[in-house]
């Protein structure tokens, strides 16, 4: 008999009233019941900061350091940045809507029941990250680096993943049946543990035969 997959649990964020807040970012700063809007942090220090009940809207993060930042019951809106430093941050029960990255470095991030609505990532480097009870909708994620990850219960709905990188990655329960554009680069091998379409199957056929050493002739 065939195990249903298991589906995300989603986060629950209700803010509190937030208060406004104009200032930088500092290195271990705590920041609790913040909104932080239309900030320009680019190249802003907050390695190891923790952001609890915080709402952070329309802020530019280009080439902002925030390593080991924590992101807890907080959402993240409209935020944009090129080369920013996110590596080993936590996401836990947080939403992230209409975000635009370019090149952001993730590797070794923690997620927790976060959505992920909207918004387009180009080259985000999510290597040896671990991805639970995490939801995709609508978002583009062009070349994406899922290397020797761990994506546990992990959904995509209305996405599209071009290029992806799987290699060495571990799955549990991914849902790859709402990708509307779903082209695998690397670690074909690693999607044992997702579940995709027949269509899907289809058009990943030419991969897998690559993989396997198979010849397709007529």
């Amino acid at each position: 008999m065939t195990r249903k997959t298991r589906a995300p649990r989603r986060p629950e964020v209700r803010l509190p009233v937030l208060e406004p807040y104009g200032g930088g970012l500092e290195p271990d700063g705590d920041y609790d019941g913040l909104e932080l809007a239309g900030l320009d942090l680019e190249g802003a220090s907050g390695e190891g900061a923790r952001f609890l009940d915080c709402a952070v809207r329309g802020c530019g993060l280009d080439g902002a350091r925030l390593s080991g930042a924590r992101f807890l019951d907080s959402r993240l809106e409209g935020v944009r940045g090129v080369g920013a430093d996110l590596a080993g941050v936590r996401l836990r029960d947080a939403e992230v809507v209409e975000a635009r990255f370019g090149g952001t470095q993730l590797h070794g991030s923690a997620w927790e029941r976060v959505l992920v609505r909207g918004g387009k990532w180009d080259y985000p480097n999510l290597r040896a990250a671990t991805l639970r009870d995490v939801t995709f909708e609508g978002c583009v994620l062009v070349e994406p680096d899922f290397g020797g990850a761990v994506l546990e219960r992990v959904a995509f709905v209305d996405c599209e993943l071009v290029g992806v990188d799987v290699s060495g990655a571990k799955l549990v329960d991914v849902d790859l049946r709402g990708v509307r554009r779903l082209e695998v680069a690397r670690g074909v091998e690693s999607l044992a543990g997702a579940v995709i379409s027949s269509a899907q199957l289809l058009d990943l056929a030419p991969v897998f035969a690559a993989r396997l050493g198979v010849r397709v002739e007529d």
